[in-house]
């Protein structure tokens, strides 16, 4: 399938996409250079020009701080940039490069997030050679802009038996829970079947409350977590290979998972408390281990799946609840980081699925981020920043 590259001159990158329910009148084109393809809905804007950041992985918002956006950088930090002045020099928030393993391709610091009613609290996701370290971060005394490395906090930490599929978002759900994707550990084929296993941290996404502690932990566990009693208690979902990226939608609710795949499909979930996503037992919808005859019956089945013949790697993204697009309002935006193509999909009211091509970017897609507005920014492998118009 053809892909589009255009990389333009001037301070501005503009890349041209496929129309989708409708044109986009919103844009102000005369802020771009270029122009998207005939027909077309949106674009691809680098809103701060030139300027690289060291393999951003994802780019997060804070309550009270409308005009600036956190960017998470693989190696160990977390920077800040003023949308309303992007030529403004970026602004170190936090290094933690001295704590942070990232000398394989999956490792490194994976998630942010602030805490939405204490927005001085940031909790991060990374890792070190052989562990996965949840914490938290207070502002510095001196300076409210900044984060201070000495006031980390461990909160949950767990080994790593390989060095990939780490998993790695963080965010606060509707009910001020804590939620954190893990990856099923590692190597292919999860080979020690930790997805499957209830007193396995790996493969799951988990749910803490970090405004208590309880016993000799750091957080609580919330009263309804599914599993107290029969597994690891902060087990709020499991059978899940790699959940990179998840997000809730902040009108439903509904919390978007997009798993990746191992050698045949990429899948969406909507995770629900207590259901088997089936990994390794199924991939997509079809058997993995074993390879058929596999026995199915209380497997949450995919939202949604494609095969690798349209992509090798996905990357979840939001529902777009912003207002600048708003022929994709209630959509779910999602990329695939080999190949850099990007679709919309949305469920209907009657269950069926609408799922179509919004943009062919040539580019490695590592993750989806969001402002204060609930617009939507893309992060590259590369380095890049650039806002969906």
């Amino acid at each position: 399938m053809k892909r589009l590259g255009l990389l333009l001159a001037g301070i501005l990158l503009v890349l041209g996409v496929t129309a989708c329910w409708g044109a986009n009148e919103s844009a102000d084109t005369e802020a771009k250079v270029g122009a998207t393809e005939a027909g077309g809905g949106i674009s691809l804007v680098s809103i701060f020009g030139t300027e690289r950041f060291d393999k951003p992985i994802g780019l997060e918002h804070r309550s009270g701080y409308a005009d600036l956006v956190y960017i998470v950088e693989q190696p160990g930090r977390i920077v800040s940039k003023n949308l309303k002045r992007p030529a403004d020099k970026q602004q170190i928030v936090l290094d933690i490069t001295d704590r942070v393993y990232d000398a394989e391709g999956e490792q490194g610091l994976l998630g942010l997030a602030f805490h939405p009613s204490h927005p001085n609290q940031a909790y991060v996701n990374y890792t070190t050679e052989t562990h996965t370290v949840i914490a938290r971060y207070e502002v510095s005394a001196e300076d409210e802009h900044l984060l201070d490395p000495a006031s980390e906090q461990i909160l949950l930490t767990f080994e790593q038996p390989f060095p990939n599929h780490n998993g790695g978002q963080l965010s606060f759900g509707p009910d001020g829970y804590l939620y954190i994707a893990t990856g099923d550990g590692g190597s292919g084929g999860d080979p020690l079947n930790n997805s499957q296993n209830l007193n396995s941290l790996l493969g799951k996404i988990l749910r803490i409350d970090v405004d208590r502690a309880a016993a000799n932990l750091a957080y609580a566990i919330p009263q309804d977590n599914p599993f107290i009693g029969r597994g690891m208690p902060e087990i709020y979902a499991y059978g899940l290979r790699n959940p990179w990226r998840f997000s809730f939608d902040e009108t439903t609710g509904q919390l978007w998972a997009a798993d990746v795949g191992q050698n045949r499909y990429e899948e969406i979930n909507l995770i629900e408390k207590g259901k088997n996503y089936g990994w390794r037992i199924q991939e997509g919808t079809e058997c993995y281990n074993p390879e058929s005859g596999c026995e199915q019956d209380g497997l949450e089945q995919p939202l949604f799946t494609y095969d690798h013949e349209q992509g090798v790697s996905i990357t979840g993204g939001y529902v777009y609840r912003g207002n600048r697009l708003t022929q994709l309002k209630g959509t779910y935006m999602y990329a695939d980081y080999g190949t850099g193509l990007m679709w919309g999909l949305r469920l209907q009211s009657n269950g069926t699925i609408d799922n179509r091509m919004l943009l062919e970017s040539d580019m490695n897609i590592t993750s989806f981020g969001e402002d204060g507005a609930g617009e939507l920014y893309i992060c590259t492998q590369d380095g890049r920043i650039l806002s969906i118009f």
